[in-house]
């Protein structure tokens, strides 16, 4: 990157007063600074890299306005939430205030999460802050005045970012901007280039169809992607959430540029994924070396069933050992998502914070637990202003935070039981842990979305039914010759406007895949819940056929059967049945001073009284003596003495933690 001498200059400012303690830097440019900008840029890339390696070195912590105010948060209220982050929440290394999505958009009559029409933009065609939300953003200014403040309280900013281009962009045909010669991007033979010609209409973001859009791997697309993270920096940025790229959406070209963008840029920004659905071990094995945070879930609210959704895909993921695996310039880790709790707002709504969190309190601390001992990043999502001291000690507790921040060797454990403990106090007899295998348990066939490069996905053959009827189905039948094999219909696309014409040439080969020989209802690769076995399909993958690239499918010879929205392959899992599943789990991990930690969760609607077996766990961890072990427990505060066994009352959806000190 060759820098111009205004541009220098600032550069060297922004590290003087950031990393002053790493790099003596001059802050001012003599007039061979040019001369020696090669050498000066090697020195700040550097500082930032290791900047950045820092920053995640740990789960990142934080507080996202999106739980308890949606999309209508105004600068008021994110800077008085801030200042109470800086004050109560900072000691405890919640140190970045993120603002969520759609603060581009006016909040007027008609305004929604999907609506069009109301989106702030400048010439170019990258979303500005409402003025009338955010009146600091007057001018041209942007978010710079607010990243101020928020540095000045010692901690720092993030936003919420939708992949690809806004729609009001496209419909402007806004020019692009060229970062590195500053004016409109143009070939080389001078002409210019617009939106119109670098967005995709097909690649609408499935669950905001009408607002953005993905852009085009041109030159011109990257240009466009280069001048967004440009102007983030400009502003102050240290944290950037890139929202419908990862996951059922996965735009791995688009997350690719992303990230070499910020490589270059002058200011270490942290880079977060979502939204997450339907998330493979695959899946985050491509992205964990880009980015710093990857959703593994759709959303998270207070509701119990997105909690315990988490308990699958962070066990795969901790056995596949992406916990704080190499990222962007330092380390990536799997992101759980916000943390619902405290005085919050509804998904979607146009209101501010109105009602408490509807987990109880021993699903909160189930969840804090898990978040914790899975080491995912912990964002707040309550209304600082409101928050109560059963929150505030839950989400500051010193054990939880030092798990999440410092522990090591995290596993799964199979050795737990539980007992059903009834009104009368009797108990019923043990059941077995969840991880004891039932080898009379009939298989489950589960349709997942995985990378292609997985040899698992090659097994779709076409079969013929009639003239011009022909089914696409899975070759395996999953060991049950009684039960037919997982087949959907393959339907063309009609053509039925003149406008649709012309996306004949793109949509050649592919198809529509239906569970009837109807086409009325077409299978879509970005649902918002994963997708489960055929029975199920109905409710949670069929939506009426549309002109969108995330209901086209195409099959390849060898077997794959791609989505054209994401790029992923449809595969049908073989998963095992197991005794009483689910009904409780249990994980491990090491801490710093050597000490276990020994967590078991109730996920039944029952008070259980749960037991593991100590010495067992030396199974688990290769030259560790768990035979004698001194054991407390930290939310009851019971000390259990030397112990062999612990067993401890658990209530419907609770958790509790032991602290083991071995010899």
């Amino acid at each position: 990157m060759i820098w111009r001498r205004p541009q220098l200059k600032n550069r060297c400012n922004f590290l003087h007063k950031t990393l002053s303690q790493r790099l003596e830097i001059s802050t001012s440019i003599t007039s061979s600074a040019r001369a020696d900008s090669v050498l000066f840029t090697r020195e700040l890339s550097g500082a930032l890299s290791q900047k950045l390696e820092e920053q995640s070195e740990h789960p990142p912590r934080g507080w996202n306005s999106y739980d308890s105010y949606s999309w209508i948060i105004s600068e008021s209220d994110f800077l008085e939430n801030a200042e109470i982050v800086s004050k109560r929440l900072l000691p405890y290394g919640y140190k970045y205030v993120v603002v969520d999505f759609l603060w581009y958009r006016k909040l007027e009559d008609g305004a929604s999460v999907d609506s069009l029409g109301f989106d702030v933009i400048d010439e170019w065609g990258r979303v500005i802050p409402d003025p009338g939300r955010w009146p600091s953003s007057s001018g041209g200014k942007g978010f710079s005045e607010v990243a101020k403040k928020v540095h000045d309280m010692g901690l720092n900013f993030g936003i919420h970012v939708m992949g690809g281009i806004s729609t009001q962009a496209i419909n402007a045909n806004t020019p692009i901007l060229d970062t590195i010669k500053g004016g409109p991007y143009n070939e080389p033979s001078g002409h210019p280039w617009y939106a119109k010609d670098i967005g995709v209409p097909e690649r609408a973001c499935a669950w905001m169809p009408h607002g953005f859009m993905g852009v085009n791997n041109t030159a011109a697309g990257r240009a466009f992607l280069r001048s967004l993270y440009q102007q983030y920096a400009d502003w102050g940025v240290d944290f950037v959430k890139h929202d419908c790229v990862f996951g059922a959406d996965l735009d791995l070209d688009e997350i690719s540029i992303v990230s070499e963008v910020l490589k270059e840029l002058d200011r270490p920004i942290l880079y977060s994924i979502s939204p997450g659905t339907s998330v493979t071990v695959q899946m985050a094995r491509d992205v964990s070396s880009l980015v710093n945070m990857y959703r593994i879930t759709g959303d998270d609210w207070d509701k119990w069933g997105d909690v315990e959704a988490h308990f699958d895909i962070s066990s795969e993921l901790v056995a596949a050992k992406m916990l704080g695996a190499s990222g962007l310039q330092g380390k990536s880790w799997p992101d759980s998502d916000m943390l619902p709790l405290g005085w919050l707002t509804d998904p979607g709504s146009n209101q501010g914070p109105h009602r408490n969190s509807n987990l109880t309190p021993d699903e909160q601390r189930t969840q804090m637990t898990l978040w914790s001992m899975t080491r995912s990043p912990l964002m707040f999502g309550g209304d600082m202003k409101n928050l109560d001291e059963t929150t505030y000690d839950l989400i500051t507790n010193p054990i939880l935070l030092e798990i999440n921040s410092f522990s090591t060797n995290t596993t799964e454990s199979p050795y737990v039981t539980g007992v059903k403990i009834l009104k009368s106090g009797k108990r019923v007899p043990k059941w077995q842990s969840r991880n004891s295998k039932n080898e009379s348990a009939l298989d489950t066939p589960v349709l997942s979305l995985i990378s292609c490069k997985d040899q698992t996905a090659k097994g779709w053959a076409v079969e013929a039914i009639e003239e011009d009827l022909e089914r696409i189905c899975w070759k395996e039948n999953f060991g049950r010759k009684h039960k037919p094999p997982v087949c959907f219909y393959k339907k063309n696309p009609r053509l039925t406007s003149d406008d649709e014409v012309i996306y004949k040439q793109q949509y050649e080969g592919k198809f529509y895949l239906s569970t009837t020989d109807k086409i009325d209802f077409c299978l879509d690769a970005s649902p918002n819940r994963k997708l489960t076995s055929q029975d199920q399909l109905k409710s949670s993958s069929l939506s009426r056929c549309r002109w969108n690239l995330n209901q086209m499918w195409e099959l390849n010879l060898n077997g794959t059967l791609v989505s054209s929205y994401s790029g992923l392959c449809a595969a049908m899992k073989n998963v095992k049945g197991v005794v009483v599943n689910g009904n409780f789990r249990s994980w491990i991990a090491i801490g710093r001073q050597g000490e276990i930690y020994l967590s078991l969760f109730n996920l039944t609607p029952d008070r259980i009284e749960l037991s593991s077996n100590l010495p067992s766990l030396a199974n688990l961890l290769p030259g560790r003596d768990t035979s004698k072990c001194r054991a407390s427990e930290v939310f009851s505060g019971k000390d259990y003495g030397v112990a062999t066994v612990v067993s401890i009352e658990v209530e419907t959806h609770g958790a509790a933690l032991f602290i083991l000190n071995c010899t």
